[in-house]
């Protein structure tokens, strides 16, 4: 979740932009809630621009595609916009990511593939393509699915100079990725994804596999109208493209309708020597056989018509829409070099060429590299064109050269610049400020600390050299009171929710509030869980889960101080090598699966179990409380039962919290996120289930101990027999290091026999009777040995 800010400090920082009175355009990267904006959108099934006022109502993210706003439609003066009404709130895409790393890493990974700049960032076309791609996906879908709703519909597209992009205005959709849902038949669950026939009964998970279901389906027909890498969004084995499709909150009480494709907009170029997810490596493959090196939105448009043909009732008002997506496709595909598709045209069409630098230039004029008039000369002269592309590859100097040839305005700024010390002074106080935006946006610094340093140059500079660092290191070295209660988050509350209940009570309702928020809990479930927070059960285990927190830093403390140590015992040692042993050991305590918090946290319930002589409550807690990570969620899963509403709110909270620090892949509603809240808390549950029907089962068979003879014998020989074979090789008995895989797998694989063939013999029984006859065999093996060898 991006970090809370003051909206207003941002418009106080921003007329501090607008008073320095430059010549050049103000940097921004995103829009703040409030702000108003005019844009000329060129509807998707029509070519006549229509001017529309909108104002931002909230940023709802960004990623390597883009970043995504909800608005509302203030005005349309120049007439209406097919799809757009006046007070109607839509979703506004632009893409351009608000990272500057992911913008780097986005258009490294496409330069790399197609040897241009982000296409459908800076040329208007590849976005209207785009644009026309999605409608005639939402008509297939609408006749495949019986609902055009199943895919949400684009309206417009239009270019942002201010951040330098174009973008796209979509309706919005009031949804979510999933809900977390509580399932003890996950093995039901994996057959059924197989393929395989399973009782509809013992089925859970009922939303989880309608998504399932409709994806799958999904990208069966965006491949069977030719929208292949299209179809790349919905791939579940991508493992990071199910947050794509939404759930209408409309749609809230029955599982199987609702669901909504709502991106088709790729972030990253998938090249053939760098897969970045499961499914990645099918998908290279598949694109190897069309012809495809390098995927990213390109469709088969021959299939498509195709399809539109065998399909005509459907899409009867839509063949012009197709020839006019023919013509969008092709100044697109011929935009860029693309050498893997266009290869030896390279080298001999005129019109590849002229469509390259005609792009070229317009996606300079969007990025405000040149100006309108420069943009009329370039497009008048190809020849003219190209050496001024040329002059954009020189590194880190060329898009600067540009700017200053291409844009009136940035020559002004820049002679300015260094012919008046006035607005030098003036250059940096806007450029603080703009930085200062970006910061407070981030949480490097705070409402009141962002005011002083933008009227404190010296003090913003030292800033400024710690902005390379992660934004939380950069807060606490820069901020005392951000510093004092991170500290006192991370080492004093937990010692205080342990002796404090209201605190422990005010603590399980802000988790509620997020989980609200999250959707990880509806308001019914909510009002479940608040209405129980003063039973005593509940409140022990709340006590438990502030003694799992303040066990968190242990692990820590204690890898730091070995690490530490190391170094100071081997003064003999390079500092450099020293020092690199020292961080991998605190590396090396991160992946552990058992550390010195997680053991003290294990210790804890261990006690609970023997203070209060009560091993039934504490029966799950007790052995995953002793493992890393696995151990936060032991007392949720131990609250299965008896609370289900809140054990399932507390692993849902616990599990989500944790998988997404995981870059892309942990994204709230991404498969990563289901498969964690499934490890730790439905497969549990699963073996659990199946423990109580094999004790049933078990209860109707009569108890068995004669097997464990026979079992002890055919061990015996077992053990006997590779030293046997030893001694008739090489005339002498084997070491334990030379057969340790018998003493160390025989015992296992002899206890596992010994109770499945007890029949219904108790569970200590069976543990029992297969430790006796694993001790009776090594006792037997060692006085027998000498006599029988």
């Amino acid at each position: 979740m991006a970090p809370s800010y003051s909206v207003e400090l941002c418009d106080v920082l921003r007329k501090q932009v607008e008073d320095a009175n430059l010549h050049r355009e103000s940097h921004v990267n995103r829009y703040d809630p409030g702000t108003r904006l005019t844009y000329s959108m060129t509807p998707v099934a029509g070519e006549t621009p229509r001017e529309v006022s909108l104002s931002i109502k909230k940023f709802v993210g960004g990623g390597f595609a883009g970043q995504v706003y909800q608005v509302l439609i203030e005005d349309m003066p120049q007439g209406p916009v097919e799809g757009l009404s006046v007070g109607e709130v839509y979703a506004l895409k632009i893409f351009l990511p608000p990272s500057n790393f992911s913008v780097a890493f986005r258009n490294i990974l496409y330069a790399v593939g197609f040897q241009g700049p982000f296409q459908i960032q800076v040329n208007p076309t590849a976005a209207k393509a785009g644009a026309i791609w999605q409608k005639f996906i939402r008509r297939a879908a609408g006749s495949r699915f019986g609902d055009e709703g199943s895919v949400n519909d684009v309206h417009a597209t239009f270019v942002d100079y201010a951040l330098g992009s174009c973008g796209e205005i979509s309706n919005w959709v009031d949804g979510r990725t999933w809900r977390l849902e509580v399932d003890d038949h996950l093995d039901a669950l994996k057959r059924w994804k197989k393929g395989k026939k399973v009782d509809p009964e013992m089925l859970g998970s009922p939303e989880y596999r309608a998504k399932h279901r409709f994806m799958h389906e999904f990208v069966d027909l965006l491949h069977d109208m030719g929208a292949y890498e299209f179809a790349r969004q919905y791939e579940w084995s991508t493992c990071k493209s199910q947050p794509n499709c939404l759930k209408r909150t409309s749609a809230n009480d029955d599982p199987q309708k609702g669901l909504v494709a709502v991106d088709f907009r790729a972030g990253l170029a998938l090249l053939p020597f760098l897969p970045m997810s499961p499914g990645d490596f099918i998908l290279i493959l598949r694109g190897l056989t069309r012809g495809s090196l390098v995927q990213f939105d390109r469709g088969n448009l021959e299939k498509l018509r195709q399809f539109v043909t065998e399909n005509r009732e459907t899409f009867q008002d839509m063949l012009p829409l197709l020839d006019e997506l023919e013509h969008a496709e092709s100044v697109y595909r011929n935009s860029t070099p693309d050498i893997t598709h266009n290869h030896v045209r390279l080298l001999y069409s005129p019109s590849l060429w002229s469509t390259m630098l005609s792009s070229a230039t317009i996606g300079w004029r969007v990025r405000s590299r040149i100006d309108a008039s420069t943009e009329q000369k370039l497009q008048r002269s190809k020849i003219l064109a190209f050496f001024f592309g040329l002059l954009g590859i020189i590194p880190f100097l060329g898009p600067f050269l540009q700017k200053i040839i291409g844009n009136a305005r940035a020559r002004r700024h820049y002679g300015s610049i260094v012919t008046s010390f006035s607005y030098l002074m003036r250059t940096m106080s806007a450029k603080r400020a703009e930085n200062l935006i970006t910061w407070h946006r981030q949480g490097r610094t705070s409402e009141k600390r962002s005011r002083k340093l933008a009227v404190s140059p010296i003090p913003y500079t030292g800033h400024l050299i710690l902005s390379i660092l992660p934004v939380g290191i950069h807060r606490f070295l820069t901020d005392k009171a951000f510093a004092t209660k991170r500290l006192h988050d991370l080492l004093i509350r937990p010692v205080k929710l342990y002796f404090n209940a209201d605190l422990r009570e005010e603590w399980l309702r802000e988790m509620v509030a997020e989980g609200r928020r999250k959707h990880i809990i509806s308001n019914e479930d909510a009002e479940t869980v608040l209405s129980r927070i003063d039973e005593p059960y509940i409140q022990k285990y709340l006590k438990s889960l502030a003694v799992h927190l303040c066990t968190a830093p242990v692990t820590q403390v204690v890898s730091i101080i070995i690490a530490v140590l190391y170094v100071v015992l081997h003064p003999e040692m390079p500092r450099a090598q020293a020092w690199t042993i020292g961080l991998g050991i605190v590396a090396l305590f991160q992946v552990v699966p058992l550390s010195p918090g997680s053991l003290t946290r294990g210790l804890y319930v261990l006690y609970l179990v023997i203070k209060e002589r009560n091993f039934k409550d504490y029966n799950i807690a007790v052995f995953l409380g002793f493992f890393k990570y696995v151990g936060y969620l032991a007392f949720p899963i131990q609250m299965a039962y008896r609370y289900p509403t809140l054990a399932r709110f507390m692993a849902g909270h616990w599990a989500t919290e944790a998988v997404h620090v995981v870059p892309v892949f942990g994204e709230s509603g991404a498969l990563l996120e289901h498969w964690v809240f499934n490890l730790f808390y439905n497969f549990p549950l699963t073996v659990r289930r199946r423990m109580r029907s094999r004790a049933e089962m078990r209860s109707q068979l009569k108890p068995r101990l004669w097997h464990t003879g026979i079992i002890g014998m055919a061990m015996l020989a077992a053990i006997l027999l590779p030293n046997y074979m030893f001694l008739k090789q090489s005339g002498e008995l084997p070491t334990i290091k030379e057969i340790w895989y018998v003493y160390a797998f025989l015992p296992v694989i002899g206890g596992i026999a010994v109770t499945l063939a007890a029949g219904g013999l108790t569970l200590w029984k069976r543990i029992l009777s297969a430790c006796l006859t694993s001790v009776a065999v090594i006792a037997i093996h060692t006085l027998a040995a000498p006599l029988v060898l």
